[in-house]
């Protein structure tokens, strides 16, 4: 029997997820979260065999909490469930270390096959993301990413995107509001952009956050 952990931020589908994997006799189910950063605590503290992951997750994205979860758990399979498949999100999730990819268009049966496959050690990949991946061979460009951003980086432009203070920020990372102040300056001269929308619209382009929304951050 499977330890199962499942990380999905749409309170619905974790729900059902669980009903469903809770009466699978397969996996013994030990864990729900539906925040990136607790997530990451949660993998850390119960170590599951197995994790359904989606890939867009408040305070800390799915690809950023499956490379920092490898390092420490590297035996963890991992399923992506996702409702956003684009080829630089396959692409990094796949380089981060997940097994399969399942879009959340696909049904519960194709995710249940998926995840099946994915637990006994094969790999597994829904219709619309086997289609997309033989796109990425065909035109390997479209899957660049932005890998010129530090892992810490990424997460505080996440946390800037979801609209935090500097001063939520650096209260959730244990880090100074200084410190998230140089990071921020950092990104913007990296980016060669200037204010926060600017930095919200990129974030979502590259697929940290879900919607793209006016920022109301306050120093």
């Amino acid at each position: 029997m499977k330890r199962l952990l499942i990380i999905e931020d749409q309170t619905a589908i974790r729900e059902l997820l669980v009903e469903v994997l809770s009466a699978d006799k397969h996996y013994q189910l030990i864990g729900e979260s539906g925040d990136g950063q607790k997530a990451l605590a949660l993998c850390l503290e119960t170590k599951p065999d197995l994790l359904v992951l989606d890939a867009k997750l408040p305070g800390l994205n799915g690809v950023d909490l499956l490379r920092r979860l490898v390092k420490q758990l590297p035996h963890i399979r991992v399923l992506v469930f996702s409702g956003h498949e684009n080829p630089m999100l396959v692409r990094e999730m796949l380089e981060a270390g997940a097994h399969g990819f399942v879009e959340k268009t696909a049904g519960l049966s194709e995710f249940k096959k998926g995840l099946e496959t994915v637990a006994n050690g094969g790999t597994f990949f829904g219709p619309a993301v086997a289609a997309l991946l033989r796109d990425v061979v065909a035109n390997p460009a479209s899957s660049s990413s932005p890998d010129f951003l530090t892992e810490r980086e990424r997460e505080i432009l996440q946390l800037v995107a979801e609209s935090h203070s500097t001063k939520e920020i650096a209260n959730k990372l244990a880090i100074s509001a200084k410190t998230v102040d140089n990071h921020r300056t950092n990104l913007m001269r990296k980016l060669n952009l200037h204010d926060v929308a600017s930095l919200t619209r990129y974030a979502f382009d590259i697929g940290l956050i879900e919607t793209k929304k006016p920022s109301t951050q306050a120093s």
